[in-house]
C-alpha cells in the first residue's frame, strides 16, 4: 500500500506542479512538513525521509519545482521556469495546498539548498511556523570550497551559456549536478551564486517584492563540514538575509555521526538516517 497520495498543485498562473503528500495518521504534530527540494532534484530524492517524518507523526507534502522531474511540461528546452518562479509561485501554492489539506494554521519548511533559500521572495511567509534550511546557503562562488570551487565557474561560465545555445537548457546531469535544468534557472543560479546574497541579486531587477525584513520565524541552518558548496560562510551569508529572525547553525561532522561523507545531498539519503532524529528535533517550536 502506498505510503503517499500523488496530485497536483495548482499555482496562481495556473502553472501544475507534481506533489505527494503523506498524511498524518495521529495528528499529534501541530505543523505539517513542507519539503521543499534543491535545484535540480526531485521529489523522488526525499521519499524515504518523507516517509519517515510521517512515521513520526508529521503530515508531509513533497513536489517537484517547474520545469523539473513531472513539473516539466513539454521539452525541456521550451521551459520557461525560472528561480524566481519557484520562491514566488510554487512555494506558495505549496504552503497553501498543505494548509487546506491539514486545516494547520502554518507549515514548517524543510528546504535543502536553494529549498532554503527562497522564504524572502515568498508571499504567505506569514504562514510558515520555521524553516529549517539543510545545506542552505547562498553558494557564493567565493565560498565554496574543495573540486567544486574548480567546476562552479565552468558550470556557470562555459557549460550553461554553450549547452543553452546549443540545446536550449542547462545541461547538469552529465557532471551528476541533479536533473538538466531550464535555461533561465541555469541562468538565474550562476548571477544568484556570482555575489553574496543569493535571490537578493534579483531584488528590484526581476523581483519586486522581497519580505527577508519582515520574516520572523526562527530559520535553523544544518550544515555538513565536508559540503563543498554550503560551506559556513556561505550559510552565515544566507542567514544574514533575514536580520529579523532568529537564526541557529547546526554543524555536522561526518566522522562524529559515524559517516565518510555528508556533503551536500547525503543528509536525506537512508544510508545517513542516523542523522534524521537530529533534524527532528528541530522541529519543534
Amino acid at each position: 500500500m502506498k505510503s503517499y497520495e500523488s496530485f497536483w498543485i495548482s499555482c496562481k498562473d495556473d502553472y501544475q506542479l507534481a506533489a505527494q503528500f503523506y498524511p498524518a495518521q495521529d495528528h499529534t504534530k501541530p505543523y505539517p512538513i513542507l519539503i521543499c527540494p534543491a535545484t535540480g532534484i526531485t521529489k523522488n530524492f526525499y521519499h524515504a525521509f518523507a516517509e519517515w517524518l510521517n512515521q513520526q507523526g508529521y503530515s508531509v507534502l513533497s513536489f517537484d519545482f517547474r520545469g523539473i522531474g513531472e513539473s516539466l511540461h513539454g521539452p525541456l528546452k521550451n521551459s520557461t521556469a525560472s528561480i524566481n518562479d519557484w520562491g514566488i509561485y510554487d512555494i506558495p501554492a505549496a504552503i497553501e495546498t498543505l494548509l487546506e489539506r491539514t486545516q494547520a494554521e502554518k507549515v514548517i519548511i524543510v528546504g535543502h539548498s536553494a529549498g532554503g533559500q527562497l522564504l524572502g521572495i515568498t508571499s504567505n511567509y506569514n504562514k510558515v511556523a520555521k524553516v529549517l534550511a539543510i545545506a542552505g546557503s547562498t553558494g557564493h562562488v567565493k565560498g565554496l570550497k574543495g573540486k567544486t570551487k574548480i567546476l562552479a565557474p565552468v558550470m556557470f561560465n562555459v557549460i550553461f551559456p554553450v549547452s543553452s545555445f546549443l540545446k536550449g537548457y542547462g545541461a547538469t546531469q552529465f557532471i551528476g549536478m541533479g536533473e538538466n535544468l531550464p535555461k533561465n534557472v541555469a541562468k538565474q543560479w550562476a548571477e544568484f551564486c556570482s555575489k553574496p546574497g543569493y535571490v537578493m541579486n534579483a531584488i528590484g531587477k526581476s523581483i519586486f517584492e522581497d519580505y527577508h525584513q519582515e520574516i520572523q520565524c526562527p530559520i535553523t541552518s544544518f550544515w555538513a563540514t565536508d559540503d563543498e558548496i554550503a560551506t559556513q560562510a556561505n550559510v552565515k551569508d544566507l542567514l544574514r538575509l533575514y536580520p529579523n529572525a532568529p537564526t541557529k547553525l547546526i554543524e555536522l561532522n561526518p566522522q562524529q555521526h559515524g559517516y565518510k561523507q555528508i556533503g551536500h545531498m547525503s543528509m536525506f539519503k537512508k544510508s545517513h538516517q542516523k542523522l534524521w532524529p537530529l533534524m527532528e528535533s528541530e522541529l519543534k517550536l
